[in-house]
């Protein structure tokens, strides 16, 4: 009869259902909320392994969470936080080539973070608890997190998963950060075949890029606006276009704050024509305008004051000083 209760026992633990409850319950150190978890994986089968990782000598945290899948598609997600500047740097670095005008979308107003070209959400947090790094700057914690191409990459439970880790990794690492709240809402970010944001340029005040509504751009009721603009996150784009045939146009407006952006803005440590460049929380910020040559009605004089309209509307937003232009 004994034997017969631990064979019952052993054979409930073993059920697939009873180990996806565990995987799920012990992923990142339990943070997880198992609603999300479940909703990313949907359709992908039954969990099959949780991992956490953590090198206190390099100043890193992670944790990830596999299914079944679909094909060599297994991951469900995989997020890690870095204290480190070169690791910081190095994701920087694969996230905004171009001069950085990579692919990128916004999120929510008050969270530090955007998704990258990739989709992936990043987030960056100042870390107050931490003395300052070398030389003298402030400490900062960068949290990467990857959600599975199997797995439901647009739906809100992204947030609702990997915002409860940045906070677990700011209390493993001594961050301190303010804690991240989930936000209201639908989707995490627009999927691949989603409507551009746009708005008329003429009624673009209130947005994210409402300066330009007052920056005297010529031929202004031809041109729309897409804010790609978090005044929370190290990243951000007011991005025009002129989709009038003939005569389409581009103008692309970036602000990227940090130490690490110095080189979207400089070529062998020269500084590019038509960028500018600020101090914001003790690091550098830089902006700069690309857009279509040649441009009916819009001249470089245009551009430069155009650029220092969105330099000076950036600054004021984010509290910066200094602000200088270049060419």
């Amino acid at each position: 009869m004994a034997a017969a209760a631990v064979l019952a026992l052993a054979g409930w633990i073993g059920a697939p259902y009873v180990k996806d409850w565990w995987l799920v319950r012990t992923a990142c150190d339990g943070v997880l909320p198992s609603g999300p978890v479940r909703e990313l994986a949907a359709g992908g089968g039954h969990f099959t392994k949780a991992d956490t990782t953590q090198h206190p000598g390099l100043d890193d945290y992670g944790c990830s969470l596999s299914f079944e899948g679909r094909g060599d598609s297994t991951l469900v997600v995989r997020m890690t936080a870095y204290l480190g500047r070169d690791d910081q740097d190095s994701m920087f670095l694969d996230a905004f080539e171009d001069q950085g005008f990579s692919p990128m979308d916004p999120m929510p107003r008050g969270l530090p973070g955007f998704f990258d070209k990739f989709g992936d959400p990043q987030f960056v947090l100042h870390c107050p608890a931490l003395a300052k790094g070398v030389p003298g700057r402030p400490r900062r914690m960068l949290v990467s997190a990857h959600v599975g191409y199997a797995a439901v990459r647009t739906s809100h439970a992204v947030y609702e998963t990997v915002i409860p880790f940045v906070n677990s990794a700011s209390r493993h690492l001594g961050c301190g950060a303010e804690p991240l709240t989930v936000p209201k809402g639908g989707a995490a970010q627009p999927g691949p075949d989603a409507r551009r944001r746009s708005v008329p340029v003429t009624e673009a005040d209130g947005t994210d890029c409402g300066w330009v509504a007052r920056a005297r751009l010529p031929q202004a009721a031809r041109w729309r606006v897409e804010p790609v603009m978090n005044d929370s996150a190290p990243a951000g784009r007011c991005d025009l276009d002129r989709d009038t045939s003939p005569s389409s146009a581009y103008l692309n407006f970036g602000a990227w704050y940090g130490d690490w952006s110095n080189r979207l803005v400089s070529d062998d440590g020269v500084r590019r024509p038509l960028t500018a460049t600020a101090r914001c929380a003790g690091e550098a910020a830089n902006f700069a305008v690309r857009g279509s040559d040649e441009i009916p009605g819009v001249r470089t004089a245009d551009l430069r004051r155009l650029l220092k309209a969105f330099a000076e509307d950036q600054v004021t937003r984010r509290g910066c000083s200094g602000l200088r232009l270049t060419g």
